[in-house]
């Protein structure tokens, strides 16, 4: 455990740099810095993330408190939501009637004042109770285009996390995922780098994790044309660790289209819900810390959070009737 000591030098080291860096940035902006012509080679020499950095400069700049310039620790989104049972009726009430997001909320205003939801938290509602536009017609013919059986088709991908997201540790972290193209049953795990050794373990634990925790068995894995995920040269296959896997496990292995991203748009939108829900604006103290957060946002996407294209059900409780592939 850290002392009183090592704590006070660690910010006051933080505060030193930020001083540093506000300076040099504004010389940037100012055009009158002697070494760096572009914002873009400031950040670049000095490691920094952009995004980061201007939270923190915006953030004191407003203030004028220099302690806005240090990390401040906030859980992830999701564990901060709560049903509100009472208002998801008075939604899911208007919204049977015909009446749109905007003027719902405009209708419950007056009743509820500051704990009337958005416009966007009202239309997540009508996605869970599968009361958004899109009609049953429109559904079924969706439902012909994606594959019927768990385990028929996987997803896979890597995720490159931002700079800083572990407090202190300036280390590129990255994720490997795989979502259930049926059910939507999906898992991730926080990897070093993405070399093809790495890339092959972090597969094979989650094909396990799935296959023990869901009984889902994967018959193709859909990636993307990265070189962690091998080449579709046979005579290469074998040198890869990743293909050799798929090769050992029987599994056939698909490949999207060159530049075509949303050819593997289930697990693009996979990674956009975990940055919204678990990790956007959200600093860990450690990487275990990271991890241990990841596996409980995980049992909480597969057993809690309802999926509007899986009729409103959980992925887990979707896939207790989702016919296996043989």
């Amino acid at each position: 455990m850290r002392n009183s000591n090592s704590d006070s030098t660690i910010v006051r080291n933080y505060l030193t740099k930020y001083r540093f860096l506000i300076k040099e940035y504004e010389q940037v902006k100012r055009k009158e810095h002697l070494q760096f012509r572009f914002v873009k080679d400031f950040y670049k020499a000095h490691d920094t993330d952009r995004r980061q950095f201007l939270k923190y400069c915006n953030r004191f700049k407003q203030s004028g408190t220099e302690r806005d310039l240090l990390p401040q620790k906030r859980g992830p989104k999701w564990k901060t939501r709560r049903p509100l049972p009472l208002i998801e009726h008075k939604v899911i009430e208007l919204r049977k009637r015909g009446i749109n997001k905007y003027e719902i909320v405009s209708i419950l205003k007056p009743q509820l004042k500051s704990s009337t939801p958005s416009p966007s938290g009202v239309y997540n509602i009508f996605k869970r109770y599968n009361l958004n536009k899109l009609k049953p017609k429109m559904k079924a013919s969706k439902r012909k285009i994606i594959k019927e059986k768990a385990g028929e088709l996987g997803h896979v991908d890597t995720h490159y996390l931002r700079k800083g997201i572990i407090t202190g540790d300036n280390k590129r972290y990255y994720l490997f995922g795989i979502i259930d193209s049926s059910t939507k049953l999906a898992w991730a795990e926080v990897i070093d780098d993405i070399k093809s050794l790495t890339v092959m373990f972090a597969t094979l634990k989650s094909l396990n994790i799935i296959a023990d925790q869901y009984q889902v068995k994967f018959k193709e894995l859909l990636t993307d044309n990265g070189p962690e995920f091998g080449t579709k040269n046979s005579k290469q296959k074998m040198g890869n660790p990743f293909e050799r896997l798929l090769m050992e496990l029987d599994i056939k292995h698909r490949y999207t289209r060159p530049y075509r991203p949303q050819t593997n748009g289930k697990i693009e939108r996979f990674w956009k819900t975990i940055e919204e829900d678990l990790l956007e604006e959200t600093t860990f103290d450690s990487i275990e810390e990271l991890k241990d957060e990841l596996i409980q946002y995980l049992v909480y996407y597969n057993w809690e959070r309802p999926h509007s294209s899986l009729n409103g059900l959980t992925p887990a409780k979707f896939a207790e009737n989702c016919p296996q592939i043989s």
